[in-house]
């Protein structure tokens, strides 16, 4: 079995302080750093994706442009490639990363599976190249792109578990519900303390 820790979205433009930042943002960078120190043997790969949007242009509608961004389909400008919005959260210890992900790119892009590495291979291929069969999900935001990379996960046939101590989500209401969604579509959804044995 080979295990793989996902750190979705851990960006300056997610946590505090940023144009789309989080309550918790902060927490879950730092949270994630020292869970990772603490157990240096239990993943045998961490990948770390990035929202890494054009400055130029909507990114396919994702930007807000002619209207207010709905929070929804529509946003404000952030993780603009290249910008410091775009770099992770000094909380993250970016050594402690394996692979980096880089997805938007032009276009609206939630899941980690929609993006690519630094060597501009489609992250499926990646994850089949490494073997990865069990994942754990952590980072930014539970109620989207957290939520969007753990379905991808199962729906490729993956055993996934969402690390509810090492999530922020947009609003509380919408990220109770996605970790409902994920539960009832087989996703463990526990903190990181939790024995794998008995998930």
């Amino acid at each position: 079995m080979t295990r793989a820790l996902f750190i979705i979205d851990v960006q300056n433009d997610f946590t505090e302080g940023g144009a789309l930042g989080v309550d918790g943002g902060d927490a879950v960078a730092a949270g994630i750093s020292a869970y990772l120190r603490a157990h240096p043997e239990r993943y045998d790969v961490v990948i770390a994706s990035r929202d890494w949007h054009d400055g130029d242009g909507t990114n396919g509608g994702h930007f807000a442009s002619d209207a207010p961004p709905d929070y929804v389909e529509t946003w404000p400008e952030h993780c603009v490639a290249g910008t410091p919005g775009a770099e992770y959260d000094p909380g993250l210890d970016a050594t402690l990363v394996d692979v980096h992900v880089r997805k938007g790119q032009g276009r609206p892009a939630y899941s980690i599976f929609e993006g690519t590495d630094d060597d501009g291979i489609g992250f499926p291929a990646v994850l089949d190249r490494l073997g990865v069969d069990d994942v754990d999900v952590a980072g930014i935001a539970t109620d989207y792109c957290v939520r969007a990379s753990a379905l991808d996960a199962l729906r490729s046939g993956r055993r996934v578990r969402v690390l509810t101590d090492l999530v922020a989500g947009v609003a509380a209401e919408s990220s109770a519900a996605a970790l409902e969604e994920l539960r009832g579509a087989g996703v463990v959804v526990a903190a990181s303390g939790t024995d794998r044995g008995q998930d």
